[in-house]
């Protein structure tokens, strides 16, 4: 007798489909050989989707491997050469600027323009503020398509031994990189013709150009990959948020939560992240039920990269201080993969769930907020409903699983568990004996980086973010309700600056001062040992008395040069924003507020909650004078590391902009001309332009938060008199 159905179509996924074949690939070397050789069985049209695509990455890593059967990019144009009805179509993310580093310099450039006619690379940027397309897709002829965790980048190739020096795990420039554990799903027939649907819809919305379906010939499979089943259904989960005319998708929710209520026995998970509201009050009601089942997850020791370390570290250690706290019954372990033999973690990107021996999910949805409604994803689940040949399936993909994470071999992982009955009694048992392990993931996290995130942080949302509110959570209120008049009276005054230096090309002024003169008076001491304190004292006093920052930094670029005005001017504004810090801790908040007027004294409570964010937020978008806000800060219970870091990262921005614009300056004054001038002069209007858009978008604000102040005290002396 079958077992009922979890995923249901309409309900939780968007398809329950066939699927002729179904191969699982651990990790990225088995799947990148598996996909150039059905590159190479291609007829008629390639669909690659992904968050990042790279020209360079390596598929094939045998030693001697010619470029043109190795490397994405010569793969392809090769392929694409001598098949002449193949077309190639590659849809990637058009990132967000802190990835810059991490990705292809000129994917486009490579990818786009040096390769085939036939080879269609477009960036997409069809997505709300914020998110990200991160579905990981391959459709080939629509009659086999991958789908999981893994992109065709760099920094993913392993092998599922993870060898601690393995020649081979390089990225494009040969530097090595840690171990990777990763999963990616093949299906063919059916379901491979539905995520070609799937890929066709997301390039119509990136380009507004419809591609047709696909009939070719031949059957693409690798013959090297064995497939694990055979005729199954496959149901396949997405997410899509609201963006313009696209509806909104929530189907991988959606089956996460019903697979986890579904569970009975075990629910092993793997994933890279572990942030989502609604996966955490889901896992902590089964752990707090009597006869839950038992919950493994697997995940990495960090995240990668400061930011993330440094963000999403601290959104998982919250989630798994209330899963702990839920496990009154002992059902939970955390663990993370590494190499015993040099100590080494291996990164787990994977996202991955087994529900009891009943379903198997393989995707690119993270157990993220973020992945459930403001990222595209696209999961693939087979469930057995009973059939025993799924069901033995299902059971050797977690043992085969294990395995890899425990450095045993699959059937003793088997063998363990069902003398034990238990999936925390089998890895607990098999943990520390081969030379990989599953290490106690115990995260630690800073009090004041805990401090510094906040509970529902822009970074994670659940959906899709009005830029409005986003303003609300990193601005305080007292902040951006006193930041219209100083914005105004920034933009006029920089502007003035810009058209000043333009007034010396076209009016008498170019006679009555001579660029020179500006920097007569450094002339003496240029070169000298003197030049780059002077530099800092410059915007050092010239703070202290009041002089606005905005032109201290651009008199500094002109005076001693942009890289010795911007190093100079920054540590001087530094130098003034702790001596004032200080000063105002030390006199008190009675005397400060005296001193600044009660207005201003009023953001020291936005900064005493926010901290480093606040702090950042008073430095981006200015209400009062410099020093002032230093004073106040110091008064306030804001920590002397907070305010020095918020300051630096809120200055750098401005510093970076305004020293670039001196520069402009000197060079109009030095030699003027049509060319140095008129850009000074659009840029004056521009800048001048914007300042009046958000003061009068502020003032607008400002205006329904006091039609709001006002309704909310009218409610408040209504129910007071009832």
């Amino acid at each position: 007798m079958g077992k009922p159905r979890i995923a249901e179509e309409g309900v939780n996924c968007w398809r329950r489909i066939p699927s002729h074949r179904v191969a699982f690939l651990f990790d990225a070397g088995p799947y990148y050989e598996a996909f150039a050789s059905a590159l190479e069985r291609a007829e008629r049209a390639v669909y690659v989707l992904g968050w990042d695509i790279d020209s360079r990455v390596r598929l094939r890593r045998q030693p001697g491997a010619a470029p043109e059967s190795s490397i994405l990019w010569p793969l392809l144009n090769a392929i694409v050469s001598r098949k002449p009805q193949l077309h190639v179509y590659l849809l990637t993310w058009d990132y967000a600027l802190i990835y810059a580093l991490e990705r292809e310099r000129v994917p486009l450039y490579t990818l786009g323009l040096r390769t085939h006619r036939r080879i269609h690379f477009q960036f997409d940027d069809r997505h709300p503020p914020g998110a990200s397309h991160h579905q990981k897709l391959v459709v080939i002829d629509d009659a086999l398509a991958f789908a999981g965790g893994i992109d065709l980048t760099c920094h993913r190739w392993d092998t599922p031994s993870h060898l601690p020096d393995d020649p081979r795990r390089v990225d494009a420039d040969g530097e090595p990189f840690a171990p990777f554990h990763d999963m990616q799903m093949a299906v063919s027939g059916p379901a491979a013709r539905a995520l070609g649907d799937l890929a066709r819809q997301r390039w119509y919305r990136a380009t507004r150009k419809r591609l047709p379906p696909v009939d070719a010939p031949g059957d693409p499979w690798p013959p090297e990959l064995p497939a694990d089943l055979k005729c199954v259904e496959v149901a396949v989960a997405r997410t899509i948020p609201r963006h313009r005319e696209v509806r909104e998708a929530r189907e991988v929710e959606r089956l996460y939560l019903d697979s986890i209520a579904a569970a009975r026995r075990w629910l092993y998970i793997e994933n890279q992240y572990l942030t989502a509201t609604s996966i955490r009050d889901a896992l902590a009601r089964r752990l707090e039920e009597p006869e839950g089942p038992e919950i493994v997850i697997v995940g990495p020791r960090q995240a990668s990269g400061w930011l993330e370390n440094s963000t999403m570290d601290v959104l998982r250690a919250r989630v798994l201080a209330r899963l702990r706290a839920a496990d009154r019954h002992g059902r939970l372990r955390c663990y993370y993969p590494r190499l015993t033999t040099k100590e080494q973690a291996v990164y787990v990107h994977a996202k991955v769930m087994v529900v009891d021996d009943d379903l198997l999910r393989i995707g690119s949805a993270n157990l993220a907020n973020r992945s459930m409604g403001l990222d595209t994803e696209c999961d693939l689940a087979l469930e057995s409903e009973g059939r025993p040949e799924i069901v033995q399936v299902i059971r050797g993909f977690r043992a085969k699983l294990l395995a890899e994470h425990l450095g045993v071999p699959p059937e003793r992982v088997a063998q363990t568990l069902e003398q034990s009955g238990s999936l925390i009694e089998t890895v607990e048992k098999l943990r520390d004996v081969g030379e990989r392990e599953l290490a106690p993931l115990d995260v630690e996290i800073p009090e004041w980086l805990d401090r510094t995130i906040p509970d529902e942080p822009p970074f994670d949302p659940p959906a899709p973010l009005d830029p409005e509110r986003i303003f609300e959570q990193l601005v305080p209120e007292e902040i951006h309700r006193g930041a219209r008049g100083p914005l105004l009276r920034g933009s006029l005054l920089l502007g003035g600056l810009l058209l000043l230096a333009a007034a010396w090309h076209w009016t008498p002024v170019l006679d009555w001062v001579d660029p020179r003169v500006l920097s007569a008076w450094a002339e003496p001491i240029r070169g000298t040992w003197i030049e780059a304190p002077m530099a800092v004292a410059g915007t050092f006093v010239g703070s202290l008395v009041m002089v606005p920052l905005t032109l201290l930094i651009v008199d500094g670029s002109v005076v001693f040069g942009p890289w010795l005005g911007f190093v100079g001017g920054l540590c001087g504004a530094m130098l003034s924003a702790a001596s004032t810090f200080w000063i105002g801790r030390g006199v008190g908040r009675g005397r400060v507020r005296w001193l600044v007027g009660s207005r201003v004294n009023r953001i020291s409570r936005s900064l005493a909650q926010r901290g480093l964010l606040g702090v950042i937020a008073v430095r981006l978008l200015p209400v009062a004078a410099f020093t002032a806000v230093n004073l106040v800060a110091g008064a306030s219970r804001v920590r002397a590391w907070e305010f020095l870091l918020g300051t630096f990262i809120g200055l750098l921005p401005g510093f970076i902009a305004l020293t670039v614009l001196g520069g402009r300056i000197e060079g109009a004054l030095r030699a003027p001309s049509m060319a140095t001038v008129w850009p000074l002069v659009l840029t004056a209007v521009v800048i001048v332009a914007l300042g009046f858009a958000a003061s009068r978008w502020l003032r607008k604000r400002g205006r329904r938060l006091a039609r709001a102040d006002t309704q909310r005290t009218t409610t408040a002396s209504r129910s007071r008199n009832d």
